[in-house]
């Protein structure tokens, strides 16, 4: 693998450095790592520069699996060879799995309780209302044309109201789809 440069420093960060940084932005990365990751390794612990951060970034991303996962073991070996990879990815990991681990505990103790039945009735509901206002919001500002709401009515009715399968749904509609746009383009 290429050398990447990295920030001035004393030297490479030790097993328990790369440890705790990661276990840092396991913790803190709650709906997405990306910008947390960025600011422990770039700005808090100058692992690396901000160029060599968007070198690892490009790499990482071009890898199969999750960019902050690969990034934990690209950066671990580069530092401590195998333990530090293994450091770094067993430190990102840890903190959510043991949240989901002590949440799955908390429902298994409670969800019999008629309580914690409403509460996740009422957590589906606002989750069901954010994915659909974001949908809404995206598709108001898309500037849709009309064979273009006629598309995403077809999507809802056959997935939301008829639940068929997504994967047969969309193999029907987006040829659908795209010959609409076809013949909406050359009657203009």
């Amino acid at each position: 693998m290429p050398q990447m440069p990295q920030a001035a420093q004393a030297g490479p960060p030790s097993l328990p450095a790369l440890f705790t940084g990661f276990l840092k932005i396991g913790l803190m990365g709650f709906g997405g790592v990306g910008p947390i990751a960025r600011h422990i390794i770039v700005a808090e612990r100058g692992w690396l520069d901000d160029r060599a951060y968007a070198e690892l970034m490009g790499i990482c991303q071009a890898l199969p699996g999750a960019n902050t996962v690969n990034a934990a073991v690209v950066l671990g070996d580069r530092f401590r060879g195998v333990p530090g990879a293994l450091a770094c990815v067993f430190a990102l990991m840890a903190m959510p799995l043991l949240s989901l681990v002590a949440l799955a505990n908390i429902y298994d103790a409670f969800s019999s309780h008629p309580l914690t039945q409403v509460a996740l009735t009422g957590a589906a509901a606002s989750a069901a209302g954010l994915i659909l206002g974001t949908a809404l919001r995206l598709m108001s500002r898309a500037g849709l044309a009309p064979w273009g709401w006629g598309m995403a009515a077809a999507a809802f009715l056959a997935v939301g109201v008829l639940r068929l399968p997504m994967l047969p749904s969309l193999l029907v509609l987006v040829p659908l789809g795209l010959a609409a746009a076809t013949f909406a383009a050359r009657r203009r």
